[in-house]
């Protein structure tokens, strides 16, 4: 029987709740800001709530591959910062459990998440996206609802301008109006002023029904001419007086939706076998475009023109098309070889003549411009279709592996910093995501427009978030401090020298007194060992034997070694005058660090390297200088400290 650990059991306690909490915000979030994006679509145009409530729920499901890589980073951050928080990961590593097995069962369930999100993506997906496309566009073809407002013309009618200076919100009725018709052009406009009506909308919603009471109308009935004076006569027009009048508009104000299936065959109706098909149909069409149009560049050109003429004794013979380099050489010796100077037969001509020929050669080679231009934008068009289906192909991997991508970002992360709750996860995660998002709108455009190959492009978020997933993941599993601000400080004092000061105090028990006839040699050594280093060592070194040795001074750090030893000693003193004067030795730590790992050969090669060697070397040179500094205080306070032994009572 499968029996789950408890320690897996807990995490996956801990983990499921905050995921299931922070997908539901990241994707309220999200749904908002795509409702904000539409929001004009859908205002004033009567919609009902069925229709709301089935497009929300179609952008929800669009929108999961947005917030569902966010949801993780978020809840894994903040899992594992709580538990950092609380010392519980902590005591996890106490008990001998390291951070890849706290992590595994978490592991195993994003895997399974990022699994269903690439079944999600290859078969859901398109679903999803040709529905909510098709019921956006019809929402954006609806009318919108009649909303006449008062006191401005209302221009929403095709055709009309209504201007209403009063409306009776209790009878409906309509006061003091003028419509503009214009439905049979803008010169012939018919106006109508009305002292009140009424205004709906027919049973079946596809006319409006206009009742005008006590009013006129003008119209225009013919053109306006010239008489033989060249006057202009009166435009005859037609006055009208009514007591009421109907005016039938056409109007549909009912939502009708679109046929999905021009949705259906687009890129985005497509799982991965369909877009695989229709890649390689359109691959095919489009090389053969591309054959057509350089065989027509190539028979349409001047050197395919004159490169062989027909034979006119033989009617039969076809020109091949060939180039005459690959004609046989016998046939080539037969033929005769033509040689025209166009320059001559051009200043030959008179000037009507030559006018005629370059009036023909411009409008031959702007036929060809534009014929050229038309066949780039065929290609252009065909291309751009391959690359979109190309770019949502990939798109189908690219979410399983962002989940995978932003848990080891996040998990690592919240181990790190163990910092809990909505804080600080909160604003790491949304400026990773930030980051995230931008660089996969970069190389998705790059990738559409064709400017990089569209693997390059849509994998580009990719490749640069997961290296720091995996340098996150490192130092985690090693227990680093890189994000401890102290850390960094300390190293940059270390840098310039600006070292803490040694505390040594009093310990309440002393197990054991130190043998200070033992220690003095010790001390004189370490003194005498402190004057030959200052002896034989200089402020500045060979450049080349610098980078030859690595940086490294084996010298110091030895000095550096024996002093600790004898100072690890003398804490068990019980005499204040011996530990007050331990305080006084340096720190000796940190010096040379910058390449105190790289070998002879790499660092001659850093050295040879100018703008990098030099500036290492003077950091180098500069703290060699500190180091000397801290050499003589090591001298100094060995020498005071061996006085200060000598005088303290013999039965110590």
């Amino acid at each position: 029987m499968l029996k789950i650990k408890r320690l897996y059991t807990f995490m996956l306690q801990t983990f499921l709740p905050l995921f299931l909490m922070t997908f539901g915000i990241c994707l309220f979030i999200v749904l908002m800001q795509f409702l904000w994006r539409y929001i004009d679509d859908m205002v004033g145009k009567g919609l009902g709530i069925p229709v709301l409530g089935e497009m929300f729920m179609y952008a929800a499901l669009f929108l999961v591959p947005m917030a569902l890589p966010l949801a993780i980073l978020l809840a894994s951050l903040m899992t594992f910062g709580n538990l950092g928080e609380r010392l519980e990961l902590l005591a996890m590593k106490s008990a001998g459990v390291s951070l890849v097995k706290i992590m595994r069962p978490l592991i195993i369930t994003i895997s399974i998440i990022s699994i269903g999100a690439f079944f999600f993506q290859n078969y859901a997906m398109p679903v999803v996206q040709v529905k909510l496309y098709t019921l956006l566009w019809s929402m954006r073809q609806k009318s919108p609802e009649l909303d006449i407002p008062e006191g401005v013309f209302y221009s929403d009618i095709t055709g009309y301008n209504v201007y209403v200076k009063h409306k009776d919100n209790k009878t409906g009725l309509l006061r003091d109006m003028m419509i503009y018709d214009h439905t049979k052009g803008f010169n012939n406009v018919s106006v109508m002023v009305a002292d009140s009506g009424r205004l709906k909308t027919s049973a079946d919603k596809l006319f409006l029904v206009l009742s005008l009471f006590n009013g006129e109308s003008f119209q225009n009935i013919g053109d306006q001419s010239k008489n033989a004076d060249g006057k202009q006569n009166a435009v005859p027009y037609q006055r009208e007086t009514f007591t009421s009048r109907d005016i039938l508009i056409e109007f549909d104000a009912n939502f009708s939706r679109t046929d999905e299936s021009f949705m259906q065959n687009q890129y985005l109706g497509k799982n991965m076998h369909d877009l695989q098909t229709s890649i390689d149909s359109m691959s095919v069409r489009l090389d053969s475009i591309q054959d057509v149009n350089s065989k027509n560049v190539y028979e349409t050109s001047y050197k395919r023109t004159l490169s062989k003429p027909k034979d006119t004794k033989n009617p039969e013979s076809k020109d091949t098309g060939k180039d005459p380099e690959n004609i046989n050489t016998d046939q080539k010796k037969d033929e005769p070889v033509i040689v025209m100077n166009f320059d001559s037969l051009y200043q030959a001509e008179d000037p009507g003549k030559k006018a005629t020929i370059l009036t023909r050669a411009k409008s031959s080679i702007e036929n060809m411009k534009a014929d050229y231009f038309f066949r780039a934008a065929t290609i252009g068009d065909e291309a751009y279709k391959v690359r979109r289906h190309l770019t949502e192909w990939h798109k189908k991997f690219t979410l399983s592996f962002a989940c995978m991508v932003f848990f080891f970002i996040g998990a690592p992360l919240g181990a790190i910093i163990r910092k809990g709750g909505l804080g600080m996860p909160v604003v790491i995660s949304v400026v990773l995501f930030i980051f995230y998002y931008i660089i996969d709108n970069i190389g998705f455009k790059m990738a559409r427009d064709g400017i990089w190959q569209a693997w390059e492009g849509m994998w580009l978020s990719s490749a640069v978030l997961a290296p720091l997933g995996i340098f996150l993941t490192y130092k985690a599993v090693n227990d680093s401090v890189i994000l401890n601000a102290d850390t960094y400080l300390n190293a940059l004092k270390n840098l310039f020298g600006k070292r803490s000061g040694r505390k040594v105090e009093l310990k309440e028990v002393i197990m054991f007194n130190p043998d200070y006839k033992n220690i003095v040699p010790r001390l004189e050594q370490l003194a005498e060992n402190c004057k030959t280093y200052l002896a034989g060592h200089k402020r500045w070194t060979n450049y080349i034997r610098f980078w030859k040795q690595g940086g490294r001074d084996h010298t110091a750090d030895s000095l550096a070694a024996e002093m600790d030893g004898i100072i690890e000693e003398l804490e068990n003193s019980d005499q204040n005058l011996v530990l007050n004067k331990l305080m006084d030795y340096p720190v000796i730590s940190g010096y040379n660090q910058m390449n105190a790992k790289i070998n002879g050969n790499i660092g001659l090669a850093f050295g040879i390297f100018f703008p990098i060697g030099l500036p290492v070397y003077l950091l180098a040179t500069y703290q060699r200088k500190l180091l000397r500094h801290d050499i003589q205080m090591v001298q100094k306070t060995s020498n005071e400290l061996i006085e200060i032994i000598e005088k303290l009572p013999v039965s110590l």
